[in-house]
Parts: structure tokens; sequence; C-alpha cells
């Protein structure tokens, strides 16, 4: 506001013999103020809530206040929310009669006006005394979810309220149109949104962010852990990628003593085992014999000595057909050293914090499976050279808490991050270091502070086709297709990992013996990786140069969408440059969308048809088409190639400078159109949108 006008204003108020009645009187005649934005009425106000503060003296008091609340109250109702604010404050609204105001506000309910009604209630602090399942339920059935998270934000009780009341909507058997039957007639009443799972996720997402204890909501809770059930069941049963070990354990944790729970488990158990082992397993977790169906509580609880024999056979063979399958650990079992106390780790830290050192990190939890909170790092791994360790980071930091040095282990580890001296080697580095964040508050600024880090993520970019080793046996199942890591590792490394111990639980003690064969071998497969690619890239189709690009630039990270808003340059791998070396001047000229024609590899196809819909001619290629045809394509018929992660360095060099651009895989497709387009100066016409057959 031009200083001007400010001192009009304030001249205005001067020459007003009572400003409070004046401002009403332009508010309640004028309908400027009723819009979006910042209008002259709002200067207005906010110009008279700054020259109070400047003349004590201005404000009323006593009946003549109280008219002047009666008139603003009613505007209120209407006024944009930046006006809330300036006018409660204005006209001392906190100071008005309780019951007065909630009378307004239930005027406002019953007129339908839900939201404002809630909104100026938590303006004039008035929850306390309303009735939450009364204001909150119109909200919820016209999506307002965010509206009602604030409503209860500041009070503990209403909170725990709330959870109660969408919980006892969840519960089986309940009928929630008996909840949306008084509201048929509701504006913007959106029926979809307001269903078992959309509640179930938002007390989930309530408890979480109000930290409550969840046993206030047991229906939602049994819910996800049914489906939790479910999931064990088929990941043991159909999929067959979850070893009998981690299964029972995952299973006993989750039915506890909960005899619903345990009435579905005893139902999964003889549709997926049969009955003889349904009962088998039933004694084992002590299920009460009342829960078993007639007749199977007479059924043998303990396997013949026989089928133990042929089960320990069959797991025999099985370990046997892993080590053919399977990458293996590369060094003797005794270089894996599981550190407890503060004495241990101090051998790991001498030889990891050393200046030239290349280190795999990884970190292990237990699954959530959708349960509430973020998950606490149980094992961090540490591998160099021959050697791995593995810290029982919770044992650790409780030692470290007893004997009043809580923050030793915390500074040995951000020193092992922020040295730029040090290689970290990692595979989705962000993630893991949120879950370190959540375990010790101590490193929530890890991240922002690390140096020297290569995260292998970003080099994998793309699904490889590898070989896929064939199974000899048939307990396997139908081999899951490898994918994240372990895809990266059959590609460099010839096999695939073994991820049967992924879903373990970590935080259990002692680990079992497989638990610490895969945590080794998902930090030290990492050094086996980063040798591989430096030691002869031109192989992986990545250039000569790939250790020095690696290392110099210590922490890879995608370029961010306010990275780019700055307008730092990006190379034509996708990765970001030091410095602009792109002029304005230099810019390719503009073309439309019709006279631009791409080939798409085959991880890029949600591009391709993005690009497709904006008038792009697009060729894409099939999942099994090999990397090297896009090339032949873009040759054959002058098409830019559009490809990312490794195949972008074999690919650029058999095509003219400048047709071969990688993409970032982590971007969702719209933001990847967006890069091509601004990068070939690509500009789209209305005329251009859907042109081209879908």
């Amino acid at each position: 506001v031009s200083r001007q006008l400010k001192e009009e204003i304030r001249r205005g108020f001067a020459g007003l013999e009572d400003p409070l009645a004046g401002l009403l009187a332009m508010l309640e005649n004028s309908s400027d103020w009723k819009g979006k934005g910042h209008s002259l009425g709002y200067y207005i106000t906010t110009e008279l809530q700054l020259w109070i503060k400047e003349h004590p003296a201005v404000p009323q008091s006593g009946i003549q206040l109280k008219k002047l609340q009666a008139r603003v109250l009613g505007i209120l109702s209407q006024c944009p929310a930046n006006l809330l604010d300036p006018l409660i404050s204005i006209y001392q609204l906190h100071t008005a009669d309780r019951n007065y105001l909630l009378e307004h506000i239930s005027h406002l309910y019953l007129k339908g006006s839900y939201k404002e009604a809630a909104i100026l209630s938590m303006k004039l602090k008035l929850q306390p005394d309303q009735d939450v399942e009364k204001m909150c339920t119109p909200l919820l059935l016209q999506d307002k979810a965010n509206v009602v998270e604030d409503y209860v934000g500041e009070y503990p009780e209403l909170q725990s309220k709330l959870l109660q009341i969408l919980d006892t909507w969840c519960e089986p058997g309940f009928n929630i149109r008996d909840i949306t039957r008084p509201y048929q007639g509701l504006s913007r009443y959106k029926a979809e949104k307001f269903n078992r799972k959309t509640l179930s996720k938002l007390v989930f997402r309530l408890l979480d962010r109000f930290n409550v204890d969840p046993a206030l909501c047991p229906n939602v809770i049994n819910q996800r852990h049914l489906r939790t059930l479910n999931y064990l069941f088929y990941k043991r049963f159909v999929e067959k990628t979850m070893s009998e070990e981690n299964w029972a354990d995952h299973v006993q944790s989750t039915v506890g003593e909960n005899r619903w729970l345990q009435g579905h488990l005893i139902q999964l158990l003889v549709r997926h085992c049969g009955e003889c082992a349904a009962a088998r397993w039933a004694r084992l977790w002590g299920v009460p014999m009342d829960m078993l169906p007639p007749g199977l509580d007479e059924q043998l609880p303990e396997p013949h000595t026989q089928e133990r024999i042929e089960e320990a056979t069959k797991a025999d063979n099985y370990k046997d057909s892993k080590k053919k399958d399977y990458y293996q650990l590369p060094i003797p079992r005794e270089n894996i050293h599981f550190l407890q106390t503060w004495e241990e780790t101090l051998q790991c830290w001498e030889k990891v914090l050393q200046p030239g050192q290349v280190v795999g990190i990884d970190m292990e939890w237990k699954p959530s499976f959708g349960m509430v909170g973020k998950p606490r790092v149980a094992v961090l791994q540490i591998a160099v050279k021959d050697e791995v360790f593995l810290l029982d980071l919770p044992r650790l930091l409780e030692q470290a808490e007893v004997e009043g040095e809580k923050e030793k282990l915390p500074q040995f580890i951000q020193m092992l991050y922020s040295d730029a001296a040090i290689i970290k080697l990692g595979y989705g580095m962000s993630g893991d270091l949120s879950s370190l964040a959540a375990t010790c508050s101590a490193l929530k600024d890890t991240e922002k502070q690390q140096h020297g880090v290569v995260d292998l993520l970003t080099v994998d970019k793309q699904e490889v086709d590898g070989p896929s080793p064939e199974h000899s046996h048939e307990e396997r199942g139908v081999r899951q297709p490898e994918k994240g890591l372990s895809l990266l590792v059959q590609h460099m490394l010839g096999k695939p990992l073994d991820k049967t111990e992924q879903l373990s639980n970590w935080e259990k003690r002692p680990l079992r013996e497989e638990q610490i064969l895969y945590a080794a071998s998902d930090a030290y497969c990492l050094l086996e990786i980063y040798e591989r690619l430096c030691k002869d890239p031109e192989s992986f189709g990545l250039s000569s140069d790939l250790r020095e690009s690696l290392v110099q630039k210590r922490s890879i990270k995608p370029v961010t969408k306010k990275q780019l808003n700055k307008q730092e340059a990006l190379s034509p791998s996708g990765q970001q440059c030091q410095g602009s070396k792109v002029e304005a001047s230099r810019a390719p000229a503009a073309v439309s969308p019709r006279e631009f024609s791409v080939v798409c590899d085959n991880m890029l196809q949600g591009l391709g048809r993005y690009l497709r819909c904006l008038g792009v001619d697009v060729r894409m290629l099939e999942n099994e088409d090999d990397h090297r045809k896009a090339a032949e394509i873009a040759r054959q018929e002058g098409r830019v190639i559009l490809t990312s992660g490794l195949p972008y360095q074999t690919l650029q060099s058999q095509v003219g400078e400048g047709r071969c651009f990688s993409v970032n895989c982590s971007e969702k497709a719209k933001e990847q159109a967006l890069h091509v387009l601004k990068h070939f100066n690509v500009q789209v016409s209305l005329t251009d949108i859907f042109s081209r057959c879908q």
C-alpha cells in the first residue's frame, strides 16, 4: 500500500468521532471487502488495528462496545479469512459474553454454514463448549477433514472424543447411513468420500498427528491388523516369499491375545494349511481351544517325527538352492560383527572414519504394516572392504542414555555422514535418514549436513532386463520380478539379493543367522556395485570418468522443482551443472509439437502418453525391447531419444549431439514432460492438445 494511501486512511480515522463505528458502517455498506485477496476494506481495517495500538484511548467499552460487537458478528460470517483476526482484535470479541457468541455460532450452524461456524469457533476458541460430533459430522460429509483437524488441533480431550466417534462409525455392522440420513440435502455433500476406508485413513492420520494412544480406536486397529494378517498369509502361501520363521513371528505379534483376531486367524489357517496344521499352530500360539471349530481341537498338537525330518531336509535343500540362485557374501562369517556395546563400536569407528574410505550403509527396521508412527531403525549396517559391522541401535542408544552419554553415538554417525573425504554408498538414502531421525532426534539434520554421499538409486533410474535364475523347488512358488536394489545387484553382479528376510522383525533379539547374513549382504553389495561401476563403467554403458563424476559431486540428488525455478543449468544427463553454460542466445528455435518427434525408452511410457496428448509425435519401446532399439529408430526416423539412467551414456554416443535427453525417473510424467518441452523449446497451443490419436 502506498504511503499516501496510508496517510489518507489515518487522517480519516483521526477525523472520526468513533472510528470503530465508522469502520463498521463502511463495511456494512460496501461489498468490496467480500472478495478474495487484499481489498481496500482489508487495508483500512488493518490500518485501524495498527492505529488503535498507537491510540490506546480509542477502544470502546461497556454497552457501546457490546452494540458494536453484535454488529461485527453479522459481518464475520461473510468476510474472508484474512479479515477475521483484525476484526476480532479491534472489537475485542474475546471479551464478549461467551453464551452470546455460542448462540451466534448456533445460528450459523442452523443456516447450514458449517465451515463458517467451525472457523469462527476456532478464532474465538469456543470448541470446549461445543459438541464435537455435531460440529464435525457435516464437515466430514463435505470432505473438509482439514477443517476438522484444525478444529480439534489445540484440545487433546476433543481429539480423543473425535477419534472415539470415528472409530465407532468403523465398527463392523454399524450403518453409516444412520450418520448421513439427517444431512441428505447438504450442499457439496460427497457421499463417495464418506466410507469406512476414508474414515480409517483419517483416524490413522489423526492418531499420528496428535500422538494419541491407538487403544482408543479398537475397531480401526483391528481392521488394520486383519489386513496385515491377510497380507502375511498371501506372502507366505501364495507368493511364497516369506520364511516360516518371519511369518510365524509377525502373525503371533499381530494377533496377540485379541479373540476377534484369533477367530480370523483360525479361519485363515484352515483355508491355507488344512485342519491338522491349523490345530498345531493354534496350540503353539496358545489360541484358546474354545476358538477352534468342532473336532479341530482333537488334531495332533505336534508333527510326527517323520514329518519333522522331511521338513528339515526340505529346508536344507532350499538353503542350498539359495546359494545357487542368489548373491552370496564374498567374506567369511567371522568378518561380520554384531555390535551391542559402546566398547565394541570403537573398532568400527577406527576402521570407518579413515580419509579415502569407501563405506556401504544400510538400515533395517521392523515392518509397521501401516500402523501409526515412523519406523525406528533397529540395525545400522556399515560395510567396508572385507568387513561388515551391524550396530544394534536400540541397545546402543539405551546404553548411552543410562550412562548419561547419549550424544556419543549420534556424534560419530554425524561425523561419518558429514566427512567429504569418506565416500558413503546407499540405495534410497533419503528414506533411511528419515527413519534415522525418527529413531534419534539428535540426527534430524544429518541429511542437510551430508557430504561425500553416492545414492545408487540415482544411478539406477530404470528397470534392467537381466537373467532370471530358475528355481528347482516348488516351495519357492512363482518367482516375483526383481526390483529396487535386488534388480541392480542382479544387473551388476549376476544374481539378485535374497529378500526373504526383508520383512523380518528386526527388533527381536537375538537376530537369527539368516537375518545377520541378509543385513550384511544388503550393505556389502553396495561396495561391489560401486567397485564394478568404477572399474569397468563402459560395460554398463557409462562414461570412463564415472569415478571422478561420482566422487567429486559428493552428494548426488535429483534436481528439485525449486532448483529449476532458479534456472540452474542441467547437463544433457539431467544432472545439475556447476554454473550455467547454456546461454539464452544458444537456446533452440521454437517448434510446435507436430514438428517434434521422439522415441521413448521402455521405462518412460507414462511420459510418452503424456507427450502424445500434447500433440507430440511419439514412438514407445515395448517392455521386452532392448534399449539400443531406440537408437535405431532415432537414426532411421530422425527422432530425439528420451531415456534415463544407465542407457543414456550408451545411447547418446549412437546419435547426433543433442539428440538424446535423460529424464528424471523420480518425477511424475507431467513434470518430466515440462522439462522436455522446456529443453527443446516446444511451444504447445490449445489446438495441439489431443490432436493425435490416443
